[in-house]
């Protein structure tokens, strides 16, 4: 059993006699002791010392309610998971229930589960959400605050009747290596934080510590270096990383550790490119990297473990490009798929906040940029970094970046354009990037050439988000489809076709033609294949010029022979969107501050805004997991012979239902567009004049 399998450590002596004479409490009792000990210096220090203190408990904020509330919550056996409020699960919880769709995995063994299969158990996602247990890190935290034993009697029993009903082996909760990981996790913080608790005996630590090495052993046979080798792989490592730095008295705990930080440094150059983008397209994703990265970082400074320069740089990059795409507003946008996930949420926050990462890292690296993006030190950096880590934000001066403030990531394929890092400014995202990575592309969105846009400071071109993987196969295709982005459609197609809930029929190419910024103008020139299957094949071309610090200018050139019908989509927040004869659209928000766009084009165009519709869908976005609501998308649709040139204005404006600009458009001797004219101001903005490829490389 567990005492037969302890490391060969002389200290461990007493408890393997104990255990010898067939004194398995008093063998028991010895390890509990020896881990409530020796776990603050193995753990994380805020996790490690005992309750806030006073002083910082301001800085704190609302976290303390925030954590008390989530736990009165457990305990009231009502769930609040990814975007769902208020799940039950039973009573007693019925860990394989999805209790959305009314479905329940069978007890089987994990090998015989498919858990993409809707039909079999329902969204494993949701199952899988309340089996990672972050909710009993909950409960310890608000044990942490509080001294209330009734949270550490909650966190007992959920303990013992999850162990009782899921054996080893056997069941959804063992059918992913990522899943069982981030339970792992969870069990190593609960247990750190209530050790003490007369409510945690030595029989349940035991139960816990068999569970943890089960755990870990599963782990590390099953590892996703085949079937997933992203955020799967790196979380399970970590999940190795962790088990063997908190239990080094278990016998396996020397290989966890050593596997789990091989393949966290091994992985780092592989999925991580070399501009800090993440290799799968999405920044949720590149969010959990993050997350994984600083906590192996953290733990193994704590334990003494050698980490090489290079992987901290490399995180750091990650998180400038994070950086980079910030709306003024603070907030994140979604790129790619997001599943409303986290690594440990140690405190509330909605999905496009990132200030955690922020505030952590600018403890962890002393980097001012980050403090200033954080907006002040977070619950999370406390509880990782402890009193320290929030001295040591409180020190730095919080300045914006001193970088430029436009910026090309060539690898990941994002050109970033903005007028400055105050909370009013512009900025827009050009995705020139593939449809995901070469491993898998299962997380990226068939959104080639597309624009998000912030105007004011607030979002207004936007992805549509996620909104499930595989409860509900059309809407899995629609929020990942060409129509819920802000790019061009050929004769109602999209760039690429689902071959499954994480697949794709194929993967179209894209490349960054051309790329230059100066004080006066941002330019991207890029262009995809995606087209080039159509019996008539297509090539769609895309320019953005930003002329700073107002508006932008959108070229979209389409190469061909024959007639195709064309649809220029925009899709935005939830604003008010309206559109008049003459083509002008105008979105805007509750302080009347908004965005004016204008198509130009030699051929007739017709203007449609469409919301909330099913049929078929358009006009959605997802905030969360599991949550949609409608959304204006723009649609501008002209059929006309190839070779044909759409050039469209974004032009942010203050005045809520004022005049739009005099412009025209410039033409060639062809009639080509070639440029916009501003009549009252005479200002005229020529796209021949400007550096052509091979004069504005990358």
């Amino acid at each position: 059993g567990l005492f037969a399998a302890l490391a060969r450590d002389p200290a461990l002596a007493p408890i393997r006699a104990r255990a010898g004479r067939g004194d398995l409490r008093g063998a028991g009792g010895l390890l509990w002791e020896r881990f409530q000990e020796a776990a603050p210096r193995r753990f994380f220090e805020g996790a490690a010392s005992g309750p806030p203190p006073r002083p910082v408990t301001p800085t704190l904020g609302g976290a303390r309610g925030d954590v008390i509330a989530a736990a009165e919550a457990v305990c009231r056996k009502r769930s609040d998971l990814l975007g769902y409020g208020a799940l039950s699960f039973g009573d007693p919880v019925d860990w394989h229930l999805d209790p959305v769709s009314g479905r329940r995995a069978p007890l089987v063994h994990w090998t015989r589960l498919d858990p993409l299969d809707r039909a079999g158990v329902g969204d494993s996602k949701v199952v899988w959400e309340l089996n990672r247990h972050q909710w009993l890190v909950s409960l310890a935290q608000a044990y942490r605050w509080t001294g209330d034993e009734g949270y550490a009697e909650r966190f007992a029993a959920c303990v013992r009747e999850w162990i009782q009903a899921n054996p080893r082996g056997w069941g959804i909760n063992w059918a992913s290596s990522l899943e069982v990981s981030l339970r792992l996790i969870s069990w190593c913080w609960a247990l750190v934080l209530f050790r003490g608790s007369g409510a945690l005996s030595s029989g349940l630590f035991i139960r816990m510590l068999a569970g943890i090495s089960a755990h870990a052993t599963h782990v590390a046979r099953y590892l996703s270096r085949y079937f997933s080798p992203n955020t799967h792989l790196t979380g399970e490592a970590l999940g190795l990383f962790y088990a063997g730095v908190l239990f080094p008295e278990l016998g396996p705990a020397r290989r966890w550790r050593g596997l789990g930080l091989s393949i966290l440094l091994e992985q780092i150059e592989r999925q991580v490119l070399p501009d800090g983008v993440y290799f799968e397209q999405s920044t949720c994703y590149q969010r959990y990297t993050v997350e994984i990265y600083l906590h192996f970082l953290i733990l193994a400074a704590r334990n003494r473990v050698a980490v090489p320069a290079a992987i901290g740089e490399r995180v750091q990059r990650m998180l400038d490009f994070l950086l980079a795409v910030r709306r003024p507003d603070g907030s994140m946008p979604q790129i790619g798929d997001a599943d409303g996930g986290r690594l440990l949420p140690l405190a509330r926050r909605t999905p496009e906040d990132f200030g955690d990462l922020f505030s952590t890292a600018a403890a962890l690296f002393g980097r001012a940029e980050y403090a200033w993006a954080a907006g002040g030190p977070a619950p999370e950096t406390f509880w990782l970094l402890g009193p320290t880590g929030l001295e040591a934000i409180e020190a730095l001066r919080s300045v914006p970046p001193a970088s430029p403030h436009s910026r090309l990531f060539p690898d990941g394929g994002y050109a970033v354009m903005r007028s400055g890092w105050e909370p009013d400014a512009h900025q827009l995202v050009f995705d020139v990037g593939p449809l995901g990575c070469p491993v898998s592309s299962g997380h990226g969105h068939a959104d080639l050439l597309s624009l998000q846009c912030a105007v004011f400071g607030r979002p207004h071109l936007v992805d549509a988000g996620t909104y499930c993987y595989t409860a509900e196969p059309a809407w899995r295709d629609y929020f990942r489809s060409t129509a819920a982005h802000s790019t061009v459609m050929v004769d109602g197609r999209g760039q690429a076709v689902p071959a499954g809930p994480f697949r794709w029929q194929s993967r179209p190419r894209t490349r960054l033609r051309a790329w230059r910024s100066t004080a006066a103008f941002d330019l991207a020139d890029a262009d995809h294949d995606a087209y080039r299957q159509l019996p008539d094949p297509v090539v769609h071309r895309r320019r953005v010029l930003f002329v700073k610090p107002r508006y932008w200018i959108v070229v979209d050139d389409f190469e061909g022979t024959a007639e195709h019908q064309v649809e220029l989509r925009f899709q935005f927040a939830p604003l008010q969107l309206s559109v008049d004869p003459t083509l002008w659209a105008r979105a805007q928000g509750p302080d009347g501050r908004g965005l004016l766009l204008r198509p130009f084009a030699t051929v007739a165009l017709k203007a449609e805004v469409r919301e909330g519709e099913v049929a078929p869908m358009q006009g959605w976005v997802s905030p969360d997991y599991g949550q949609r609501r409608p959304a204006p998308v723009l649609v501008y649709t002209a059929v006309a012979p190839l070779p044909l040139r759409l050039l469209t204005l974004l032009y942010p404006t203050e005045t809520p239902g004022g005049p739009q600009p005099a412009v025209a458009p410039l033409l060639d001797e062809a009639g080509t567009a070639v440029g916009l004219v501003f009549e009252r101001s005479g200002e005229t903005i020529r796209l021949d004049a400007l550096p052509s490829e091979g004069e504005a490389q990358p």
